[in-house]
């Protein structure tokens, strides 16, 4: 079906208008609040002791938390490319399961299974060590909402390329770590860099399951969206607007990485 010129532009002004008063509105009025008083005020206000703390705390679970899905990441969308096996479609659904469930209830069911009085509440109660309401807590559910990322972007890489090059390469006699190392690993780097970058956004976006598991102690245990949460909730709003500011400068070059390796990826299945 072929849409008149006026009914094209009409649906186009609808899309924009959709977006601007969903998204451009919002950030927007965001902006205009964070520069009102000026930069300095902005810049004072994201290098107190506390956001300062919490932009650490972030960066060091990201830190934490990208390798770990890096590591597990890519042997599971090896294992789901270039395998079938039972119970395929059910490790499927339990990848994309944290796509479904709300962050809230992730935070729920890990002080169901890691609080004190939990499944594995031994694990604080004789060993020590404190998950739920610690730094372990906030790890463990960054990761729990960031697992598809690495596996979903690169697992479709590996359908595509097939397994010609990584049979010629056994048949002269590479090693299996030799294949992945100089065959695998370079042909799915743009999809191994894409989910990382996706990992990187959402684990310093996260919020719901990081608040049920965090203490939210200033300088000790709060990310800079608990931080956000806690200026706000105390009335100091324009403290909050100004992490908002930060956070969402660190999403727009997130999209810009994303768009330039769009762009690379595409050139290199064009040649």
């Amino acid at each position: 079906m072929t849409l008149s010129p006026a009914v094209r532009h009409l649906v186009r002004w609808i899309a924009l208008g959709y977006i601007g008063v969903l998204v451009a509105v919002p950030v927007g009025l965001i902006l205009w609040r964070t520069l009102s008083p000026g930069v300095g005020e902005f810049f004072a206000s994201i290098s107190t002791p506390a956001a300062i703390s919490a932009l650490q705390l972030s960066l060091l679970v990201v830190a934490i938390v990208v390798p770990l899905n890096v590591l597990f990441g890519v042997p599971t969308a090896l294992v789901l490319a270039r395998n079938k096996f039972r119970g395929k479609s059910v490790l499927q659904a339990a990848i994309d399961l944290p796509f479904a469930v709300s962050p809230v209830v992730v935070g729920v069911a890990l002080i169901l299974l890691w609080g004190s009085a939990g499944l594995f509440g031994f694990v604080e109660n004789d060993l020590g060590l404190k998950i739920i309401f610690g730094f372990p807590g906030i790890v463990l559910a960054s990761i729990f909402v960031t697992v598809p990322f690495v596996i979903r972007e690169v697992e479709p890489v590996l359908h595509e390329l097939g397994t010609d090059q990584e049979e010629a390469a056994a048949t002269l006699g590479a090693q299996w770590w030799q294949t992945f190392w100089r065959i695998t690993l370079p042909s799915i780097r743009w999809g191994l860099t894409y989910g990382i970058v996706l990992t990187v956004a959402r684990t310093l976006g996260e919020f719901g399951a990081v608040l049920m598991v965090a203490a939210n102690l200033p300088g000790e245990s709060q990310t800079l969206t608990l931080l956000v949460a806690d200026r706000y909730s105390r009335a100091n709003e324009y403290g909050a607007y100004a992490l908002s500011t930060l956070l969402m400068t660190v999403a727009v070059l997130v999209l810009v990485v994303q768009v330039i390796l769009d762009g690379r990826r595409s050139g290199a299945a064009s040649q």
